[in-house]
């Protein structure tokens, strides 16, 4: 997995790494030949007093040594260069695969372990392909290279090579392969402690309200005993490889000066050579330690790999299906109007709504047939029973649709289909008269503005989040926005008005106001369709009131369709679409639900004191 991880991300970047090899050859070539300079020094310039002798070979030496610094530094320039870049297009692609990712996938991972993903595991690939191009290239060569010039200097000494270099390798191998379980574990127990603390520091008003912090003391306790023990683990192991090596360097290099001495004393061998044969050997033994070093390294990046490549080779489970979207005209929906045939011809989509000049849908310029849901039903992974069933309605352009229920209706879920952030089990969901699983994503969320049930701002400014629907909109669209949406007297107060600061999530501001803010930024983006998803729960009354009927105008033109709990948000609205326990009870007006619905009127008995009687 790694090795085809690294095959892929590297693939742009071949001929960097052709130069750094380069690089790295010219590099280890010249530190090999420095113990050979070295011993003909000695053993032709200071053994026999010859100083030209001397100065030609340390000259030689300098030189060659100048050389290796700077084809060394020039290769770890480049290989940094190459890492960085491949880090920065390796997290690229896992944050786009991830934007794709719809509910479904996002719960299979989860979010602390696709943040660990893009981030950690990225950088364990990254760091091994910094230490690969330093290490990997040089060890091989100057090894090999090694032992060759080795047997070159006194093959008498030779077999001393062959007893070290394999033990070490034995050894560093079996220790890596003991490792790979163990950072495989501790990839796991870091994703388990990012999820608990993403729980507790998301939650902790609640741990505090519920005076739980002992509790969660706990429980962050027990995960984070459990990495430290894996840590600790693989530590051990990995500790066990440096003190490997020396005491395989310090031996070798006893035995070498032990049989060389008796060489030397009988004349069979030169002292220049015993010190260069001994210099090849450091040069060896040192090798064979930089590999450990980046062996080391490679359990953990092998399983970060294999995350990665996870992610990357997961596919969406929606994508765009030509074929969707064939069903048949004249259906009835369920105010009794016949179902228009609004399909477009397969293979093509529907032409979008004309634009205002700041590149936003126009108010009045929606066209199209809204939103259409044909005999929709969807159940969730695992569920018992469907979250919904045998839904048929249709949200006219222009018109306010309104959907009211008991908690767990399916409310929330009917608006994921819309925005195909989930794909229907039967039926069809059609936007403009096109089967949303025939619209392009990006294009069909490009003509439907939302307000989630969860109000969400970013961190930046109030500009910097209206404008996150529609970035060409101007200070006086923005300024308009929020005199719709009830927000223009308090962004006003605030210093900098527009380029107030907004902090993640919006905690600086209350719930109210942060609602308000997420309805206006809907309403910059001037889409052809509105979805509410329980958007005016957090306002009160009169407020509530105010935004309704500045809406109106605003929206005229526009399919809009509004999810609420309280009957006085959806009263007026041109159609309500009662649903219970997953199915559409009515739909009619206010008037005529309260006479007709059972369900409609047990929901306005609960609210008597807050909604007169009509």
């Amino acid at each position: 997995m790694l090795t085809r991880l690294l095959r892929r991300s590297l693939r742009p970047y071949r001929k960097l790494l052709g130069l750094v090899i380069l690089l790295q050859v010219a590099a280890t070539t010249a530190a090999l030949n420095l113990p050979r300079f070295n011993a003909e020094m000695i053993d032709q310039g200071i053994a026999r007093g010859d100083t030209g002798t001397i100065i030609r070979s340390g000259s030689l030496m300098l030189v060659v040594t100048l050389a290796q610094i700077l084809c060394s530094s020039a290769a770890v320039r480049f290989s940094a260069d190459a890492a960085m870049s491949m880090g920065r297009d390796l997290r690229a692609e896992v944050f786009r695969r991830v934007g794709s990712f719809t509910g479904t996938e996002m719960r299979r991972f989860g979010v602390p372990s696709l943040v660990n993903r893009t981030v950690g595991d990225v950088y364990q690939v990254q760091f091994l392909v910094v230490i690969g191009c330093t290490v990997l290239v040089a060890a091989p060569i100057m090894c090999v290279g090694g032992v060759l010039m080795a047997y070159r200097e006194d093959p008498g000494l030779s077999w001393l090579l062959l007893v070290a270099v394999p033990v070490i390798a034995l050894a560093v191998g079996l220790v890596i392969r003991l490792m790979v379980p163990h950072f495989r574990l501790m990839r796991l127990r870091v994703d388990a402690l990012a999820s608990v603390l993403r729980d507790q520091l998301g939650g902790v008003r609640v741990v505090r309200a519920f005076a739980q912090e002992p509790r969660e003391r706990e429980r962050f306790g027990r995960v984070n005993a459990d990495l430290t023990a894996t840590t600790l683990r693989a530590a051990k192991l990995q500790i066990m490889l440096l003190p490997v090596v020396v005491l395989a360097f310090n031996v070798s290099s006893i035995a070498v000066l032990w049989f060389g001495a008796a060489q030397v004393e009988s004349g069979a061998l030169q002292v220049g050579a015993l010190i260069a044969f001994l210099q090849y050997l450091v040069q060896i033994l040192m090798s064979v330690m930089m590999a450990t070093f980046m062996v080391i390294s490679v359990p953990g990046a092998a399983v970060s790999a294999e995350r990665i490549t996870e992610v990357l080779d997961t596919r969406p489970s929606m994508t765009t299906d030509p074929a969707a979207g064939t069903t048949a005209p004249g259906a009835a929906v369920a105010d009794g109007t016949p179902a228009s045939n609004g399909a477009a011809p397969h293979g093509s989509a529907r032409p979008a709504a004309p634009r205002s000049a700041t590149g936003a849908a126009g108010p009045n310029s929606a066209g199209g047939s809204g939103v259409e849901l044909r005999g929709v039903s969807f159940q969730y992974p695992g569920a018992e029973a469907p979250a919904l069933r045998d839904v048929t309605f249709r949200a006219e352009p222009g018109q306010v649709t309104a959907v009211v229920g008991s908690t767990g209706a399916g409310k929330s879920t009917l608006l994921a289909l819309i925005l195909r952030l989930l794909d229907a089990s039967d039926g069809a969901v059609l936007v403009d008269g096109v089967d949303v699983r025939r619209w392009n994503p990006d294009e069909l969320r490009d003509r439907i503005g939302v307000v989630p049930q969860r109000p969400y701002l970013f961190a930046g400014t109030v500009a910097s989040n209206l404008r996150f629907g529609n970035p060409d909109a101007s200070d006086e669209e923005l300024w308009h926005c929020l005199e719709v949406a009830q927000a223009r007297e308090f962004v006003a107060a605030m210093p900098g008005g527009l380029d107030a600061t907004i902090r993640p999530g919006g905690t600086n501001v209350s719930g109210g106001q942060r609602q308000r803010l997420t309805i206006a930024r809907a309403l910059v983006r001037r889409p052809a369709v509105y979805l509410f998803d329980d958007s005016f729960s957090a306002l009160d009354l009169p407020t509530d009131a105010r935004l309704r009927d500045a809406l109106r105008p605003f929206t005229s033109g526009a399919a809009v369709i509004v999810v609420a709990q309280r009957i006085t948000t959806i009263a007026d609205a041109d159609r309500i679409v009662v649903l219970d326990d997953g199915a559409v009870a009515d739909v009619g007006r206010h008037e005529e639900l309260l006479g007709r619905c059972p369900t409609y009127g047990e929901i306005m008995a609960s609210q008597q004191a807050e909604v007169p009687a009509a």
